[in-house]
């Protein structure tokens, strides 16, 4: 019997601390009482390595994260959820604080960033990321520095390219280098222009999220599929779209049709969706004793 396929996931994990408030603060001086608030796992790539661990595929993630008491809390509910995680030595961890409406709106202040990966173990995680059958190279400075390393012809990557406009120079080599890109159309009006433009640099298939009106993919064949997004109790969207990803990933590594993979790709978005947490699994492992 073959050897499952393993992934390696390659970005950002952070320490979230999210606010759910009636509106967004106005541009003045002024008291707002928030709803609720609580803390929590974020970053894309914990994202996607959660839901994809969750899916059984074993997944390796390598992600900047320091040995302050957020960086512990991070690994070690990644370990507990059955991720196995990497972690790369930074002199603090990234940390976020999220400002949300019910209606999806949101602010994401940067409160910490990481410090720049170091060299050798760039190295290590580019022979890691060879190693796998398949490789989700995230938005990010670690991921930029890897792609410089890695030979595309090697392992197949794939790219969430998030809110991206079409032209951005940071989104460039990211698009280049991947086989399947994904997107959302929160940055274009023609979401069929954006995923062809995109393909034009080398991507064989292109994905685009479109919040409640579900998704659209197209291939370079010039194929076109559409998905609509099932009903969904709305708790929080942070993660939606890495567990969209995921979902289409994971399907497509049991071999699914481009359609079928769409629609396994919105079953699990919902999950992201229906849960105050990237995955469920973490309602578990942060309250845990």
């Amino acid at each position: 019997m073959p050897a499952p396929p393993t992934v390696a996931i390659c970005g950002p994990a952070s320490w979230n601390h999210l606010i759910l408030l009636d509106h967004l603060p106005e541009p003045a001086p002024h008291m707002q009482f928030a709803r609720r608030s609580w803390e929590t796992i974020g970053g894309t790539s914990a994202g996607k390595a959660l839901h994809l661990a969750d899916l059984g595929v074993t997944v390796r993630l390598s992600s900047l994260l320091g040995t302050d008491i957020e960086g512990q809390r991070v690994r070690s509910a990644l370990t507990a959820a059955g991720v196995a995680v990497e972690a790369l030595t930074t002199g603090q961890t990234e940390r976020h604080v999220n400002l949300m409406t019910d209606g999806g709106q949101r602010v994401s202040l940067y409160v910490a960033v990481p410090t720049t990966p170091l060299q050798h173990e760039l190295r290590i995680t580019a022979e890691a990321v060879a190693a796998a059958d398949l490789a989700v190279i995230d938005l990010s400075e670690l991921g930029a520095l890897l792609l410089q390393r890695l030979d595309a012809h090697q392992t197949p990557i794939w790219a969430d390219l998030h809110d991206y406009d079409g032209s951005s120079e940071f989104h460039e080599p990211f698009v280049r280098a991947a086989t399947t890109v994904f997107m959302s159309s929160d940055s274009t009006e023609d979401p069929w222009e954006l995923m062809r433009s995109c393909l034009e640099r080398g991507p064989r298939l292109a994905v685009c999220t479109l919040g409640a009106d579900g998704a659209i993919a197209l291939e370079a064949s010039g194929a076109r599929h559409e998905v609509s997004a099932p009903p969904a109790d709305v708790v929080d969207t942070n993660g939606a779209g890495d567990a969209f990803m995921v979902g289409f990933l994971a399907a497509t590594l049991h071999g699914a049709t481009v359609d079928d993979a769409l629609k396994a790709a919105v079953a699990q978005a919902r999950i992201a969706i229906e849960s105050e947490h990237l995955h469920p699994k973490l309602s578990e492992v942060l309250t845990a004793p």
